[in-house]
């Protein structure tokens, strides 16, 4: 990348040019440990706000839920917050099975969304644990 600097004529000021098309490089992102999730359970009508340390399961009613990952952009950027969930349905008497695998966004939450009959769940916002 070819960087420039330009004086500005009279002012004494300097002007950074980069070449057209090019980007500033993204920040990265935070890798937080505590996943906040939203819960809904469709038949009593129940929202809970559950707290999931990343790497440690977490039960909401037959659900079992492992935030894997929990990313949130940098507070200069747009607001957005990730999370990589696998959530398994454990009924007993029966083997678990696997409801959904993947990210989750706290922005568009019917991006990838969770297929159930009973429980709905949601990234929140990602933060420190305690």
């Amino acid at each position: 990348m070819i960087r420039r600097l330009i004086m500005l004529a009279g002012t004494g000021l300097f002007l950074l040019a980069m070449p057209a098309g090019a980007q500033q490089p993204p920040m990265p992102e935070l890798s937080l440990d505590m996943a906040v999730l939203g819960g809904l359970d469709k038949i009593t009508a129940r929202v809970v706000t559950i707290e999931a340390p990343v790497g440690e399961p977490v039960r909401f009613g037959t659900l079992e839920v492992v935030a894997r990952a929990c990313k949130k952009r940098r507070p200069e950027e747009s607001p957005e917050s990730a999370a990589f969930l696998d959530i398994w349905d454990i009924k007993q008497g029966q083997p678990a099975q696997g409801v959904f695998r993947g990210w989750m966004f706290a922005s568009s939450p019917a991006l990838s969304a969770m297929e159930h009959p009973v429980y709905d769940i949601w990234v929140l916002d990602c933060r420190k644990g305690r």
